[in-house]
């Protein structure tokens, strides 16, 4: 209650009617036997971290902001207007847009103004109601901040064995996707692998809960710690930026936040399915400590 819930030690003898002596001494009690430990770490600046991050990595641009956790994954936004804006976006240019609740943070934020810019889903859309599912709208969203034009794919992301080629052959379809093979720059989400996923944040079908061997996923492609990409039964179907896209474009922007996505980050990177990462301090601590095996 102490140290989780930043409560005195005054109010947790009232809410325990217990006297404040004795709270006391259970805290220094706890901190003796080892049940708290409190650690000075030895904190790098967000520029620093992200160098590091960075040529650990391979990645083209990192950017790590330091910011309240209350205030994330909204605050990313400010970061990820930077790159976009550096990104040389103009007249005809292909931003991708993914799906999450980074993403839809994010874009309820705010982005830069980059007229004429065409803005694309990066997947069809998924039969769900929860908010940070609604890929159309946030490319709706965001090509009205940008003063872009709104390219919706109005397919499922995982069409019914056999239906892919049918839905594909519609113009009002094929012409939005034929722009992933011209994205300058697609801005994803990193997921957890599906074991680590609340229920209520998953969309993964049950042929995908196989993937034990997942650090997690970009946009439904699952990859190994290593960065091998996994197969699993559906993945030939997915009305998604395939990993060659995504690898073609040129930034594939990571927003992530969360410590329990370190492993998935890297394991992102190290398939190449993201050539850039905005994320915050806290973050950015997890990644490398996990690349340094602590």
């Amino acid at each position: 209650m102490h140290y989780l819930a930043d409560l005195s030690q005054v109010k947790i003898a009232r809410q325990l009617g217990l006297s404040t002596a004795t709270i006391s001494r259970l805290l220094a009690r706890a901190r003796a036997e080892g049940i708290v430990r409190i650690e000075v770490r030895d904190l790098s600046p967000p520029d620093a971290l992200a160098r590091d991050i960075a040529g650990r990595l391979g990645l083209a641009r990192v950017a790590v902001c330091d910011v309240p956790a209350a205030t994330l994954p909204g605050a990313l936004a400010t970061p990820l207007a930077a790159l976009l804006t550096e990104a040389g976006l103009g007249p005809g240019s292909v931003l991708a847009i993914g799906w999450g609740r980074a993403i839809r943070a994010v874009v309820r934020a705010g982005l830069p103004v980059i007229p004429g810019l065409d803005v694309v889903a990066a997947t069809g859309g998924l039969s769900q109601e929860a908010p940070h599912f609604q890929i159309n709208e946030f490319v709706r969203i965001a090509a009205e901040q940008t003063g872009g034009r709104a390219h919706f794919v109005h397919a499922p992301y995982l069409p019914a064995a056999g239906a892919r080629d049918l839905f594909l052959s519609d113009p009002a379809i094929a012409a939005p996707v034929a722009l992933w093979d011209r994205i300058d720059v697609a801005v994803v989400g990193v997921g957890l692998p599906p074991a680590l996923t609340p229920p209520e944040a998953s969309v993964a079908t049950a042929s995908e809960q196989g993937l034990v061997a997942a650090a997690g996923d970009v946009i439904r492609h699952y990859f190994d710690a290593d960065g091998g990409i996994l197969s699993w039964e559906g993945s030939d179907r997915l009305i998604a930026v395939s990993p060659a896209q995504l690898r073609k474009a040129r930034l594939s922007i990571a927003l992530a936040s969360g410590e329990a996505k370190a492993a998935s980050i890297i394991g992102a990177a190290r398939a190449g399915l993201v050539s850039a990462l905005v994320t915050d301090v806290r973050t950015a601590e997890a990644i490398l400590d996990r690349l340094d095996g602590r």
